[in-house]
């Protein structure tokens, strides 16, 4: 069977979704399921983390830079003449990519399914866009099934009842390492793994917290690996309140690397205010290590059971504080804490159960799909109007009397310049 999955990375902002997918096609290729995969990037440089995972273990990436092809009209273009080349059984939609999905339209049109799966929370941004224009949106765009990676995410979508769509809980996997971390010299190590962004990961205040904690209880140390918009905001946060303290930015780090600096770990905190699934706890949790959460948080409390398989926390200030207090206190409770998350991990979210669910979804797609026709490029899409939660991903092609405006002036500034004595300039 032949999947070709679509994806983005912009620049070291890998995200959890592409470093699931990093981890998963390799379980599938011993599964029999021939990956392909085509990547969205903000330039022309390929060598960003996701491009360059899949190359190392073998997966042929195609890369599209959108300063080449800014539009989506041509964006769906490209696309689907990539499909054109090598046609799958299954087009799978990683991210959240207004081109490609429009794209399925015409990939369900000669019958190869098409699956979308919702990696962000409810509240992210991107959210409404994705579920009202390709789940209840016009069924020429819909796709054939959305795999949701969490089971709030799926309540939420079947809530509002969809027709002629599957919708399916499969959460992201993650590999069990034979090691496991161990607190031997009595020091707890703290360790924030994500993008380093405001929204949704309120990292600014992860960063406050962090320094906290190493200053206020001693034997304590925290670690932040991770790349992203807010880095210049955590730095000055580090060189104001964390100088001299042993708290560090590690900055980016390879997805075949995380595991082995997670080991040498012992607390994974995550204090974001909602996520899809997140990926850093499934990773901390294979490795042995005791996650922190906010209380409430939606997707964050689907992997951390308070007092189970880690800590919640109702704020990021006392309580957090008061957290790692009791891990540092009590040595036992950690132990605890730790191999009950392990043990968890190993069992719900193994990359191998990951990839015998996906075989399982790509097998009953292609039963269910109809008979395969030719793909077909359209040369003058006739899209629905931009879904305004999409606006900053969906730039279309400007009207034709936009064009011709557009035209008119670089006509005029040309002349102003050639000749400028004709405008009145000296």
């Amino acid at each position: 069977m032949k999947v070709t999955f679509c994806t983005r990375n912009y620049g070291t902002l890998s995200g959890g979704h592409n470093t699931w997918l990093c981890r998963v096609l390799p379980y599938l290729r011993h599964r029999g399921v021939e990956s392909r995969v085509l990547c969205f990037t903000s330039s022309s440089d390929e060598a960003c983390p996701t491009v360059h995972s899949l190359r190392e273990t073998g997966f042929s990436c195609t890369v599209l830079s959108e300063e080449e092809k800014k539009y989506t009209e041509e964006q769906l273009r490209w696309v689907i003449e990539q499909l054109l080349e090598d046609p799958p059984d299954v087009f799978v939609l990683n991210a959240v990519i207004p081109a490609a999905y429009y794209a399925a339209r015409w990939v369900r049109d000669a019958g190869i399914p098409t699956v979308g799966i919702c990696h962000i929370g409810a509240s992210h941004i991107l959210y409404p866009g994705l579920v009202d224009e390709f789940v209840f949106g016009s069924a020429d765009y819909q796709v054939s099934t959305l795999v949701c990676v969490s089971k709030y995410l799926e309540r939420n979508v079947l809530e509002r009842r969809p027709e002629k769509i599957s919708v399916r809980n499969i959460p992201c996997g993650v590999a069990i390492p034979e090691a496991v971390a161990e607190n031997a010299n009595g020091r707890l190590r703290l360790a924030y793994v994500g993008r380093l962004a405001e929204v949704g990961k309120r990292i600014s205040e992860v960063t406050h917290a962090l320094c906290r904690v190493v200053r206020e209880i001693p034997g304590t140390e925290a670690l932040i690996f991770g790349d992203g918009p807010a880095r210049p905001v955590v730095e000055q946060i580090l060189r104001q309140e964390g100088a001299g303290l042993p708290v560090h930015l590690v900055g980016f780090v390879e997805n075949d690397q995380i595991q082995k600096r997670l080991l040498e770990c012992h607390v994974l905190v995550l204090l974001s205010d909602w996520e899809g699934l997140p990926v850093s706890v499934m990773e901390g949790m294979a490795c042995g290590l005791v996650s922190i959460g906010l209380r409430g948080a939606p997707g964050v409390t689907e992997l951390i059971v308070d007092d189970v398989t880690g800590l919640l926390v109702g704020d990021r200030g006392d309580e957090f504080v008061a957290a790692v207090r009791r891990l540092r206190k009590d040595p036992a409770l950690w132990r605890r804490l730790a191999a009950s998350a392990r043990t968890e991990a190993k069992a719900e979210h193994s990359l191998e159960a990951c990839a015998a669910r996906w075989q399982n979804l790509f097998e009953e797609a292609v039963n269910k799909g109809g008979p395969r026709k030719p793909l077909r490029v359209p040369w003058r899409p006739n899209l629905p109007p931009v879904h305004p939660a999409l606006a900053d991903l969906d730039n279309r092609v400007p009207p034709p009397r936009e064009q011709f405006l557009r035209f008119g002036r670089r006509v005029v500034t040309r002349l102003r310049f050639q000749y400028p004595s004709i405008f009145g300039s000296q």
